[in-house]
């Protein structure tokens, strides 16, 4: 069974987002097939070195994800898919977790473009844009379309990345996977707007759905520790296969 040895970031998140993170990584990598008992509270609490109130919470998130299921008096188990690929995204690890159980085919490959409206989003002062295409298989199946848009100082870092280059190459990489091993400062958070659209005729190909079948549009601009935006992403995804989570709070006097 895969080590998850849980790494120490409850600086910058909760513990039981950690734990419900790892879980989920885990399930994912098929560590825990369908069906199969994951370990108890008290066994994740001892490995976790946190409290078995942390794990329960971290277990009922996975539960409201479908993730998992818990049965009185037996344990916790991971949920049967049924060869449905949903995924949970809620920080930008689970986007770079990605590169765990997708495949990345590239459509087209990174090239320079003038594009207006993604060199104002991204902060450039010229037009001038590194823009690659792709789409992320899961098992066969079409997950999402992406078209990714890069500072050119940042694109020609990746110039020489055969995932992002040569036509037709799949691979498990994700770009900001990728950016993490050649920026001075790492991608560190995103801003993300999510629309409800209709498929084009290309997005329909590469998605394998109807025209004007009903989509997700998932803007991200992701930033570094520097404050410095580093990459533009827009991605398009079935509906059935989108879950996006964010915890809300209210503000107490």
């Amino acid at each position: 069974m895969h080590d998850l040895t849980m790494t120490r970031s409850r600086d910058s998140e909760a513990a039981y987002l950690t734990v419900a993170r790892e879980l989920r990584a885990a399930i994912l990598r098929d560590d825990y097939a369908d069906g199969t008992r994951l370990p108890t509270e008290a066994e994740l609490a001892e490995q976790y070195q946190v409290s078995r109130q942390t794990v329960r919470r971290a277990f009922q998130d996975l539960v409201a994800e479908g993730m998992v299921t818990r049965v009185p008096g037996r344990g916790t188990f991971a949920a049967a898919r049924d060869g449905q690929y949903l995924r949970q995204f809620g920080s930008i690890e689970d986007l770079m977790g990605l590169s765990l159980d997708t495949t990345l085919e590239l459509i087209r490959p990174l090239q320079r473009k003038i594009d207006l409206d993604a060199a104002s989003r991204l902060r450039l002062s010229s037009d001038l844009v590194y823009t690659a295409v792709f789409r992320r298989v899961h098992e066969a199946t079409p997950f999402c379309l992406t078209t990714v848009h890069l500072p050119p100082a940042i694109g020609k870092t990746l110039e020489d990345v055969a995932e992002l280059t040569e036509p037709g190459t799949t691979s498990t990489a994700t770009v900001i996977g990728l950016l993490d091993t050649r920026l001075d400062s790492p991608v560190a958070e995103a801003e993300q707007s999510i629309t409800a659209t209709t498929a084009s005729p290309a997005i329909a190909t590469h998605l394998a759905c109807s025209p004007d079948e009903a989509v997700l549009r998932i803007d991200r601009l992701y930033y570094s520790t520097t404050a410095q935006p580093v990459e533009l992403a827009t991605s398009y995804f079935l509906p059935e296969h989108y879950s996006y989570r964010v915890r809300l709070r209210r503000s107490v006097r």
